[in-house]
């Protein structure tokens, strides 16, 4: 941002806020963005903000809005697109809807979206957003922003034609038919069913020149967070990371210097921290343990890779991840990829994790493994079911030399199995206690996934498919006890390959 050593209008307009109107609206929007250097290079957005809005604070009292260091930090660095990924509680969602209502109130004809995770917390940010407008100058709250519609979590300002909306990521039409000026994706990497779609959804309806920015604490490997912040310096995405020590708050009672371990000496010293952040740090591991990381993030890395519950070794995945292998040859749009075809002679199999075949929900996935390395030759998944699904895969099957066929016989599996006896009539059909089929049952899944795990640490070089790697990165132990994929990612290709592995052991097992 350009700093300016005047603005009189500003200024005049900010020392008696009580008398602005539309006109003086007007002004301030041209002038948001640049600073005044004898306030430190404080914006107009910022003396604004803390000049009419007002805040709950963490002791029940309602007090001018006064920018933290992390809010000062993002607003410094901010451009259009921003992403955002910050420790617990650093008030960058309050900022936001600060940032954005200023847009709205100064912009006539604005649309400004806010995306929250769950209903509780839609409510929550719009409560905020609420106390920003009840407490707004009486001359404006009654004049130029006079509200004509505040519920079902929206406000419309008639007389600028503006509105300010909060909405769940879980609600189903969530910003579609809308055009949108400013969004504000809140904790994105904790967003229910498809987050990258409905991303993509209001992505779509942004104008060419709109304001975005995705917020969120860390969870885990995997996700559209995670895959949105790595991508961010090739998408033009500005990123921000604040670590915990920025909130003044976060202290406790200094700890003693003499106590101080190599890593504690080593954080005060790159990072300037006193006694009392690294007394409050030793509180967070004690209370938090293995979140600790995620939840009071301190780098950009390891806050994603410290969930604690992510089911393979990471830094095996990430390793084989960085030397994976082209494919030699893609097919079906790209839906299966081929890296070592068919060689005379050897034998295959090709295991199969069936889905129903609609265009939403689970894909169905094909892994295409040498019987005798465990080496990955062919990997498919696609929306495809029923005979289609059993065509393609007795055909690919033949093509692998008469490949044992394994299909997992729970649920969709039982209809392929039948397909393939008729009218397919394919020759080699993997049985499992004289059933065709493989049964993947509670005592079966933690040793097929076992042995992918130990395969994936000893013989990574096994495993070629970079899609089926990040699915193994998002698998994580769920709160329930069971393991699965992060909310919004997949694990069809994981299943899929752990079943070939099971099976390849078997098959070997027979043949001895």
């Amino acid at each position: 941002m350009p700093i300016e050593t005047t603005l009189p209008d500003a200024e005049e307009i900010l020392a008696h806020p009580e008398d602005i109107d539309i006109e003086a609206l007007l002004r301030l929007g041209k002038q948001l963005n640049k600073r005044l250097d004898r306030l430190q290079g404080k914006s107009v957005r910022v003396l604004l903000a803390e000049k009419i809005l007002r805040v709950r604070t963490r002791a029940g009292l309602t007090e001018p809005l006064i920018a933290n260091p992390a809010q000062q930090r993002f607003e410094r660095r901010s451009k259009h697109h921003n992403i955002v990924l910050k420790a617990r509680q650093m008030g960058l969602t309050t900022w936001a809807a600060a940032r954005f209502l200023l847009s709205t109130i100064t912009h006539p004809g604005t649309l400004t979206l806010q995306v929250a995770h769950t209903q509780e917390s839609a409510e929550d940010i719009f409560r905020i957003v609420h106390r920003f407008v009840e407490w707004l100058p009486s001359t404006l709250r009654t004049g130029v922003l006079r509200t004509s519609h505040t519920n079902v979590r929206q406000i419309i300002f008639p007389e600028i034609d503006a509105q300010y909306r909060v909405v769940s990521a879980g609600e189903r039409n969530a910003g579609r038919g809308l055009t949108v000026q400013n969004l504000h994706c809140s904790e994105l990497a904790r967003w229910p069913s498809d987050p990258a779609e409905t991303l993509a959804g209001l992505r779509a309806a942004m104008t060419k020149d709109a304001e975005s920015i995705l917020e969120s604490t860390p969870d885990g490997v995997g996700g559209c967070f995670y895959e949105e912040w790595q991508k961010a310096d090739e998408t033009g995405m500005i990123k921000h990371f604040f670590p915990w020590w920025l909130e003044p708050s976060y202290r406790a009672s200094a700890a003693d210097p003499a106590t101080l371990s190599e890593d504690e000496q080593r954080l005060s010293k790159l990072y300037h921290l006193d006694l009392e952040q690294i007394a409050y740090r030793r509180q967070l591991r004690a209370g938090f343990r293995s979140l600790a990381k995620q939840e009071y993030a301190e780098d950009a890395a390891s806050c994603f890779l410290a969930s604690g519950e992510s089911f393979f070794e990471l830094d095996c995945l990430e390793l084989r991840m960085n030397s994976t292998p082209k494919p030699t040859e893609e097919r079906r749009n790209g839906q299966l990829s081929i890296w070592l075809p068919p060689l005379a002679g050897k034998q295959y199999i090709v295991a199969v994790d069936p889905a129903g075949g609609g265009t939403e929900g689970d894909y169905s996935a094909v892994q295409v493994i040498d019987l005798a390395t465990g080496m990955q030759c062919a990997e498919f998944a696609g929306h495809v079911g029923g005979l289609e699904l059993a065509q393609f895969i007795a055909a690919l099957a033949t093509e692998y030399n008469q490949a044992v066929l394994v299909v997992e016989r729970n649920n969709h599996g039982s209809g392929i199995l039948a397909y393939l006896n008729s009218p397919c009539a394919y020759p080699r059909i993997f049985e499992q206690n004289g059933q065709p089929g493989f049964l993947t049952t509670s005592l079966s899944r933690p040793a097929m996934l076992g042995r992918l795990a130990a395969a994936l640490v000893e013989e990574p070089r096994c495993f070629n498919s970079r899609q089926l790697l990040e699915e193994c990165r998002a698998f994580v132990r769920l709160a329930n006890g069971n393991t699965g994929a992060r909310p919004g990612m997949h694990d069809d290709r994981v299943l899929a390959m752990a079943i070939a592995l099971a099976a390849r052991e078997q098959v070997l097992g027979a043949s001895r």
